[in-house]
C-alpha cells in the first residue's frame, strides 16, 4: 500500500514532468511561429541593409483600421513558406499609410501633413502612400508594392491575397520575369510550391 507522503511525491514528480513537457512544447511552437514571420524593417533600415546586400523591396501599405490588412498579416505573411521566401529574397517594409513619420526615399522627404494624433479610425493619407500605392488614381488597402533595389516601383498590387495568390507575384518579381514576360503568361505557367 502506498503511503500518503509517497503518493504526493509521485504526483509532484509527474506534475513536474508534465510541466517540463508543456514548456518544451510551447518553446517549439514559439520557435516555429517566429520562423513564420516576415522580418519587417523601416525604410531607413532597408537603406542601410542595401549597402551590404542589395535586394528587391516589398512594402506592405496598410492602415490600423483595415480588416483585410490584418487578415493578410495573419494568413499570408505568417505562412511559413511565404515568410521564408520574402525574408530570403526581399527587404520587407510594413508601412502605415496614415502614419505620422516622415520617410526619406528617392531623394525626397514624404510626410503626412494631415495626420491628427487625436483622431481615431481613419487619418490623413501619407504622401508616400499616394506616391507608391496609387493604382489608376485609386488607393486601397492593403496594397503590396514591389520595388527594385533602387526603390523604383515595379508594381503595386491592391487587395487581400492568400498565400497561393501572392506566391507567383513574388517569384515574378524575384525572377525579373516582369522585364520580358506578360504577367498572364507567367501566372499560367507558374507551378506553386505551397
Amino acid at each position: 500500500m502506498i503511503k500518503h507522503d509517497e503518493f504526493h511525491m509521485t504526483l509532484k514528480t509527474k506534475h513536474e514532468h508534465m510541466k517540463a513537457k508543456i514548456f518544451s512544447l510551447l518553446f517549439v511552437l514559439a520557435s516555429s511561429v517566429s520562423m513564420a514571420q516576415v522580418n519587417w524593417m523601416s525604410f531607413e533600415e532597408v537603406k542601410k541593409a542595401m549597402k551590404e546586400e542589395p535586394r528587391k523591396v516589398i512594402v506592405d501599405v496598410y492602415t490600423k483600421w483595415c480588416g483585410p490588412c490584418k487578415m493578410m498579416e495573419a494568413r499570408t505573411f505568417s505562412n511559413p513558406q511565404i515568410a521564408s521566401y520574402i525574408n530570403k529574397n526581399f527587404y520587407a517594409v510594413k508601412f502605415n499609410a496614415e502614419g505620422p513619420e516622415p520617410v526619406n526615399i528617392l531623394g525626397k522627404t514624404f510626410e503626412n501633413p494631415n495626420y491628427d494624433p487625436n483622431k481615431r479610425g481613419r487619418n490623413g493619407t501619407h504622401q508616400l502612400t499616394r506616391a507608391i500605392a496609387n493604382v489608376n488614381g485609386r488607393i486601397a488597402y492593403p496594397t503590396v508594392v514591389y520595388m527594385d533595389k533602387d526603390f523604383n516601383i515595379i508594381t503595386p498590387v491592391q487587395g487581400f491575397m492568400r498565400p497561393k495568390q501572392i506566391e507567383p507575384i513574388l517569384h515574378f518579381v524575384v525572377d525579373e520575369a516582369y522585364k520580358d514576360q506578360k504577367w498572364e503568361a507567367y501566372q499560367e505557367s507558374f507551378e506553386s510550391k505551397l
